[in-house]
C-alpha cells in the first residue's frame, strides 16, 4: 500500500485518555482496511510498553504485532519500531512520544499521537504540523470532547 503521493497527517492531541487506550483502536481501524501499520515510538521504554499493551489490551483479543528481536519484520501485520525503517510494506506510520518521520514519501498515512498535557510534546506536534504541512501533506488535528469522542478541530 505504500504510495508516492504526500500522506494526510493526522495528529491526535490526547488529553483524556492514555497512548495505550487510543492506540489500539486505531491500529484495528486500520487493520479492518486490510492495511499495515508500523508503529514508531520516541523511547525504548515506550516500545517495550506498547509491544505488551498491544497482546493484553482487551481479554477477548490482541492486536498482531512484532518487533525487530521477533523476527519475520515482513510479515507483521502492525510492526513496532524506534527507526524510520518501513519493513512490512505498511501504508501508514504512527508517531508517538516524540517520534520523528525520516520521510513523508511511502505512506498514505502518518499519525501523531501526544500527550495535550505536557507543553513539550504539545510545542514539539506544532512544529511537526509545520513541517508536515511545508512538505505538502494535507493535515488534520483531532481533540477528544467532554465525552471522550475525537472531534476534529482543524
Amino acid at each position: 500500500m505504500m504510495t508516492t503521493t504526500a500522506p494526510d497527517v493526522s495528529f491526535y492531541h490526547l488529553e483524556r485518555a492514555t497512548l495505550e487506550s487510543v492506540l489500539p483502536s486505531l491500529l484495528e481501524k486500520t487493520l479492518e482496511r486490510g492495511w499495515r501499520a508500523v508503529v514508531q515510538a520516541g523511547s525504548a521504554e515506550r516500545l517495550e510498553a506498547l509491544d505488551e499493551a498491544l497482546w493484553t489490551y482487551k481479554a477477548e483479543s490482541f492486536l498482531p504485532h512484532g518487533t525487530t528481536k521477533d523476527g519475520h519484520a515482513d510479515a507483521q501485520p502492525i510492526f513496532l519500531t524506534l527507526g524510520g525503517e518501513t519493513p512490512n510494506g505498511a501504508g501508514v506510520r504512527f508517531l508517538v512520544d516524540g517520534a520523528e518521520p525520516a520521510t513523508y514519501e511511502g505512506f498514505a498515512r502518518m499519525i501523531f499521537l501526544f500527550d495535550g498535557n505536557n507543553t513539550d510534546a504539545v510545542a514539539q506536534a506544532r512544529a511537526q504540523w509545520k513541517a508536515a504541512k511545508a512538505a505538502g501533506c494535507g493535515v488534520t488535528y483531532w481533540q477528544q470532547n467532554a465525552n471522550g469522542r475525537w472531534e476534529k478541530k482543524a
